[in-house]
């Protein structure tokens, strides 16, 4: 994950696949199946060589309530490849089940929802330049480095 960042800002820490990592999100699931962390689902993609569901805790950005859009705070990563190929996702937690087709968003879209994102996942600020207190401007400069999918619920 490697390219521009705004001026003055922090270099972006670069994601890495790990065992703890695997473990961590593992034992997270838990907690987000009982709807114990707040914005967080399981988001389930279909594996585009292996055909197989697979699923990654992901802290979403909502609106009224809904989820609304999803974001890779760690780049283009395996479940973005998934979700890109197959145009849709599924979110889950607390037993209910909910399918989306994504749309990916352009930069300028996806500058503001970033923004957003960073307030909600603290976890992730070291993986974005930007500081949570930048101007959108900033997010919108590190949209490449973000995917950031609007979801719409399948009828």
């Amino acid at each position: 994950m490697t390219g521009t960042t705004p001026e003055g800002a922090r270099p972006a820490r670069e994601f890495h696949r790990s065992r703890g990592r695997s473990i961590g999100d593992s034992i997270l699931g838990v907690f987000v199946r009982a709807g114990l962390v707040p914005g967080t689902y399981l988001l389930t993609t279909v594996g585009r060589k292996s055909g197989r569901p697979l699923t990654h805790p992901a802290t979403v950005v909502a609106e009224d309530g809904r989820p609304r859009w999803l974001v890779s705070p760690y780049g283009t990563v395996s479940w973005v490849h998934n979700a890109r190929a197959a145009g849709r996702v599924t979110l889950s937690r607390r037993g209910s089940r909910t399918d989306y087709t994504i749309r990916e968003l352009s930069p300028a879209e996806a500058g503001p929802v970033l923004k957003r994102y960073l307030v909600l996942a603290t976890a992730t600020r070291p993986y974005f330049a930007a500081d949570k207190d930048a101007p959108v401007e900033d997010f919108v400069a590190e949209a490449d480095r973000h995917p950031a999918f609007e979801l719409r619920p399948l009828a």
